[in-house]
C-alpha cells in the first residue's frame, strides 16, 4: 500500500476497526527488545499521515518510546456480518486488517480541537460512568508520524483487494 495515495482508505479501515473493537494494538518494543502490544481506545488518524492517541493509560509504551520511538499499529474490522460474508463468499469485499508503522513523537499537551474529536467520538456513551472514568479527563496526547502501510494478507481471500 502507499502511504499517501492510499490514505482515505487507511484512515476509513482503521475507522470502521475503531467501530467494531472499540481499540487498535500498538506494537513497541522494550528497552531489553522484548515486544508488547499494548490496546489504545483514542487513536485518530489526521489529513496528512500523522495521528495522535491521548496518553492517560498506558504505562509502558511511554517508556519504550524513550529507547525506541517505533510503533506498529494494527487495525482489524471485527464486525460479525462482515466476516460471515466473507466467509461466505470466500473473499473480503475491504481491508479485513492493516497495519500502520510509524514513530512516536513526544508528549504533549491536548489541543482544544483535538479534545473535541475525542468528546464527539464518545459522545455515544456519555451519561455512563465508564465513559466519565476512561474519556472525561484526557489532557495528554502524543504524535504519532507514519512511514509504511501493509494490509493484512489472507491469501486468496484477499488477493483483489
Amino acid at each position: 500500500m502507499n502511504l499517501t495515495t492510499d490514505w482515505k482508505i487507511i484512515r476509513r479501515h482503521f475507522n470502521k476497526s475503531f467501530s467494531s473493537n472499540f481499540y487498535v494494538s500498538i506494537a513497541s518494543v522494550d528497552s531489553k527488545n522484548n515486544p508488547t502490544v499494548t490496546p489504545i481506545g483514542s487513536l485518530f488518524l489526521n489529513d496528512d499521515q500523522t495521528g495522535f492517541y491521548f496518553e492517560k493509560f498506558p504505562s509502558k509504551l511511554p517508556k519504550h518510546a524513550n529507547n525506541n520511538p517505533n510503533v506498529c499499529l494494527l487495525g482489524v474490522n471485527s464486525g460479525r456480518i462482515f466476516w460471515l460474508k466473507a466467509l461466505f463468499l470466500e473473499r473480503f469485499p475491504d481491508f479485513p486488517g492493516m497495519k500502520l508503522y510509524g514513530e512516536l513523537g513526544k508528549r504533549r499537551k491536548a489541543t482544544e480541537r483535538e479534545i473535541k474529536r475525542l468528546h464527539r467520538r464518545m459522545k455515544v456513551t456519555n451519561g455512563l460512568k465508564g465513559n466519565t472514568y476512561l474519556w472525561k479527563k484526557m489532557e495528554f496526547v502524543r504524535d504519532i508520524k507514519f512511514t509504511k502501510a501493509e494490509k493484512v494478507n489472507l491469501g486468496k481471500m484477499t488477493a483483489e483487494l
